[in-house]
């Protein structure tokens, strides 16, 4: 299972766009509700999640999302359920993927020293140890990092190529006109 984590002030096309992705790919993903069972938006669109932190559990954890966005990175940051997520991923060799302002939660915690990654410009000073690459989505081992909203859809195509396949992935894209 694919666990996407949403607290309040989170970006609504991160979030989206990769449920959507994943679900249409076939692979099983469920929304987290951080701060409660609905969760307002950065552009205070409210989604109601699968379920709520209290319910998480991470034995059938297969790849942690975190979208980013503000206040919705601080508040993913603040949770002892999201830390707790990220470190049975990174423990069971699992995919750890965040877009936009997460990556930050990743450095902060040393996570990405020495890998590839990128996140939303402005914030690569909080990448402690990456070495910053020039591309809007980065796969480096069990970190796949992406700069922001606008290439939502790639990073959610990407997670899609990792977690099944690139034929899927490719399936997909071409569903959705994405060229």
């Amino acid at each position: 299972m694919v666990y996407l984590f949403l607290a309040d002030g989170f970006e609504t096309i991160e979030a989206l766009a990769v449920v959507d992705m994943l679900r249409r790919a076939k692979i099983d993903i469920c929304t987290v509700g951080v701060t409660d069972k609905t969760v307002m938006s950065s552009h205070n669109i409210p989604v109601t999640a699968d379920i709520t932190a209290d319910e998480f559990t991470a034995e059938d954890l297969e790849a942690v999302v975190l979208p980013g966005g503000m206040p919705g990175t601080l508040n993913l940051e603040k949770s002892g359920v999201v830390q707790q997520a990220v470190d049975y991923a990174v423990d069971n060799k699992k995919y750890v993927c965040a877009i936009c302002a997460a990556p930050s939660i990743l450095g902060h915690r040393g996570l990405l020293n020495g890998k590839n990654a990128i996140c939303f410009p402005g914030f690569e000073d909080a990448l402690t140890g990456a070495k910053i690459s020039d591309e809007y989505v980065v796969t480096d081992g069990k970190f796949i990092t992406a700069r922001g909203a606008g290439v939502a859809v790639n990073f959610g195509l990407e997670i899609v190529s990792r977690l099944s396949d690139k034929e899927t992935a490719e399936k997909v894209r071409d569903s959705i006109q994405c060229r």
